[in-house]
């Protein structure tokens, strides 16, 4: 199979090309300046270690969407990250062998060649050191290492692509680990309304969503962690929600009262469709975050210091929803892999 479908919306970046920048844009410099802070890239970034190809790319499509990586044979990667689900799981916990509520939601996998930590605590130091603890952990997909490596090498068309890819390595952690992140790398976010916009195609986007672009940059402050073309600064911080007992990358800087309760910005791409929402998915809709956004969550010394009251107006949830909803891709994403079960 060739790259990943999600990268066509990289090859549509020449249609984007074609819009000119709009007399609206022409006349506001100060949005047009804001906009263009969220223009997409033109390429996927590859580490030099784990270079892209697409068999390599194939290969590890094949381990995400297998459920001989779980235990039971019932669960795969493609569990909590299915791409019908935003590459999410619609859940508001993600559930694994042990059929019962993780401590997190399962993040989504868009984007994630341009992430700089992994995980909502940010204790992965890279996309290949993520998958073994999932795999292996009893509550999640339970695999022991050495069996699953050995069940992996005695498929015949494994072994066969594991020997040609990797020449004297064959079938090991490592080997999985860079199959799996190289197709990992592939799942880019598709074109959305809101990336027209900003390459000048003013019928792109509403003018509510326009508004709410405004609003999202300046008076709610949106832009302050969910900046980049992605959405986000990859940085972690306390935005008053999730349990007292939740430590976030606190846990990894037991000192720093700043990281106390602080979890990872997540993506706002296809946000629209990824409820619930925040690390714990105690937020059942885009309704209730703009809503928890403009109360200011819970006042304590470790939250952030532009999450405050808002005072925003009906039709500032409306308007920031509109902009919120026009960041979903045009092309949504579908397999035959797994569907989770709630």
């Amino acid at each position: 199979m060739p790259i990943c479908a999600s990268l066509r919306a990289l090859a549509a970046l020449a249609l984007l090309l074609s819009y000119g920048i709009g007399d609206s844009d022409a006349a506001e410099p100060d949005r047009a300046a804001r906009m263009a802070t969220f223009a997409r890239p033109a390429t996927v970034p590859f580490p030099a270690d784990n270079p892209y190809s697409p068999e390599k790319a194939e290969l590890g499509r094949m381990l995400f969407f297998d459920p001989l990586l779980s235990a039971s044979r019932t669960i795969a990667c493609a569990t909590c990250h299915h791409p019908r689900l935003a590459w999410g799981d619609g859940l508001p916990r993600a559930v694994g062998e042990a059929r019962a509520p993780l401590p997190f939601r399962s993040p989504t996998m868009l984007g994630a060649a341009w992430l700089q930590a992994w995980g909502w605590d940010g204790k992965f130091r890279s996309l290949e050191a993520v998958a073994f603890t999932p795999l292996n952990a009893a509550a999640n997909m339970g695999r022991n290492e050495q069996e699953l490596l050995r069940d992996i090498a005695a498929d015949a068309t494994y072994r066969a692509t594991f020997d040609k890819l990797f020449p004297g390595e064959g079938v090991t952690r490592s080997t999985v680990e860079r199959a799996l992140a190289t197709y990992e790398r592939t799942i880019v976010p598709d074109i959305a309304p809101f990336d027209r916009w900003v390459a000048g195609n003013e019928t792109a986007i509403s003018d509510a969503a326009k508004r709410g672009f405004d609003l999202f940059t300046g008076k709610a402050a949106c832009g302050e962690c969910h900046s980049s073309w992605r959405f986000t600064d990859d940085s972690f911080h306390d935005i008053g929600t999730g349990a007292e007992n939740e430590p976030g990358r606190g846990r990894l800087f037991p000192n720093s009262v700043k990281l106390r309760h602080a979890f990872k910005v997540p993506t706002l791409r296809d946000v629209a469709k990824r409820a619930p929402y925040m690390h714990d998915g105690s937020l059942p809709t885009l309704e209730s975050v703009i809503a928890f956004y403009d109360r200011g969550g819970v006042d304590r010394p470790s939250r952030a210091p532009h999450i405050r009251p808002l005072a925003l107006s009906a039709r500032d949830h409306d308007d920031l929803i509109a902009f919120l909803q026009a960041l979903t891709g045009d092309a949504a994403q579908s397999s035959a892999g797994i569907v989770p079960t709630p």
